[in-house]
């Protein structure tokens, strides 16, 4: 299985709960869908409250 077969994750933000799935992306925040979040720029904050990307963590939904 090659990475691109790999399907896609949901990070969630520590601090406040929202969810990016990297199926749907954000486009309104410049990130495309299907974009994956080691993709994602590191000066990327959360839409809802502002968390870095570091506070962000894989979940299973």
């Amino acid at each position: 299985m090659t990475e691109s077969q790999v399907k896609y994750r949901t990070w969630m933000c520590l601090v406040c709960g929202f969810v990016y799935d990297e199926e749907k992306g954000l486009p309104e925040e410049g990130l495309a869908p299907g974009m994956r979040w080691e993709d994602v720029p590191m000066n990327w904050t959360c839409p809802e409250c502002g968390a870095r990307k570091e506070d962000f963590e894989m979940v299973q939904i």
